[in-house]
């Protein structure tokens, strides 16, 4: 066993992070500023779109999509059961009402088809998430959009890497949100950014992520003196800070390499899983991308003779951290008592988040942290 326990989700923080972070607290300029536009610039380039906001968080990024889009009281939005809370979350804070479609058993992302059947009346966007990084079937819902006159917002929160047919996860639909979190596979400890090839929707979403001012802070002196701001809108504090974006503006640079090291790693777990009683992710489609973020596997007890659970509290004695991504949503008790949802409505979203664990998968491992990691899925499952 492990000397040390390895956490999961563990970032790689480079040098260079580390002096630009130290060269903002030293310029004193440590809010909204310089460094946060050029990691805007730098993440709008990676990603092929004109325009990026960015924001404290992706869950900020979220709720800011609904608002420019103008989700109202009583519109419904369709998202996916199989997703973090935030993504749920965001729906109530905009005003608007979540409606949950099942999702694919073997992609875990929603069902094009489950969307349709949930369209009502009063919908008015889907709201995909790109689960572990592998891309939504977003031609069928474009299609389904274009259709019913909805909007779309990407939930990018796994997808910095991840394209689509030639697309970029985050360009396709009206907009797409990215987070930095921790353990993304770009972090800022905390951070998210909007995408979209719209000005004006990447105007208000700035203008709304601060306060609802005119102008930046930072943007107040020019060569013609002082100007003053104003207040258009009744806004938020969601923005960005110079602190978050100095890190983030050197990891861009570095995501693809990081994305293979991503994938050497994937392969090895592959190989090292192929003969336990697991259900491993799916292949890849040969016409997409997959961000690689979470290596998921489904443990079900009448197959492995023990439970997820079970599993995840023996690797934890063994010392190897892991993830439950996710619990499905109609599980949790708020959604259960303000929506009335119920698991059995959704039965591949509770069939995946009883039985899913995420292992370590990080550009941070060490060959040897990959080896205690298979060797402890093993022991734990009595290999």
């Amino acid at each position: 066993m492990r000397d040390s326990y390895l956490v999961f989700g563990q970032p790689l923080i480079e040098q260079p992070e580390i002096d630009e972070v130290a060269a903002s607290m030293q310029s004193a300029w440590l809010g909204t500023g310089p460094k946060a536009a050029e990691f805007e610039r730098r993440v709008a380039a990676y990603k092929g779109v004109p325009h990026a906001v960015g924001l404290n968080s992706c869950t900020a990024g979220l709720h800011l999509a609904c608002v420019v889009l103008g989700l109202e009281p009583g519109d419904e939005v369709i998202t996916t059961p199989m997703t973090f809370c935030a993504t749920v979350n965001a729906i109530v804070h905009a005003g608007a009402t979540p409606v949950l479609a099942d999702v694919d058993r073997a992609t875990m992302n929603l069902d094009p088809e489950a969307v349709r059947r949930a369209i009502t009346p009063r919908t008015r966007a889907i709201l995909p998430v790109h689960f572990a990084g592998r891309p939504c079937d977003m031609d069928a819902l474009m299609a389904i959009a274009r259709e019913h006159g909805l909007k779309v917002i990407e939930d990018c929160a796994h997808a910095i890497e991840t394209e689509y047919r030639g697309q970029k996860a985050g360009a396709i639909g009206d907009l797409g949100v990215l987070s930095f979190y921790s353990t993304k596979n770009l972090v800022t400890g905390e951070g998210g950014m909007i995408l979209t090839r719209d000005a004006a929707l990447a105007q208000r979403a700035k203008q709304m992520g601060l306060h609802g001012m005119s102008a930046d802070a930072w943007k107040r002196f020019s060569d013609d003196g002082y100007r003053h701001y104003d207040v258009v809108e009744i806004g938020f504090k969601y923005n960005m800070m110079d602190l978050q974006a100095a890190i983030g503006m050197h990891q861009i640079a570095r995501v693809e390499t990081w994305w293979q090291r991503r994938l050497a790693i994937w392969n090895r777990y592959l190989e090292a899983f192929a003969d336990l009683p697991v259900t491993l992710p799916a292949p890849f489609a040969p016409d997409e991308r997959h961000a690689l973020h979470l290596f998921t596997v489904l443990v079900d007890r009448d197959v492995a003779g023990v439970s997820r659970d079970d599993v995840l509290v023996a690797m934890h004695k063994r010392n190897i951290g892991t993830g439950v991504h996710y619990r499905a949503i109609p599980d949790l008790s708020v959604y259960q008592r303000r929506f009335g949802w119920s698991s059995a409505d959704y039965p591949n979203a509770k069939f995946l988040g009883d039985r899913t664990l995420s292992l370590p998968l990080s550009p941070k491992l060490s060959d040897a942290d990959v080896g205690d990691v298979i060797a402890a899925l093993r022991q734990s499952l009595g290999r």
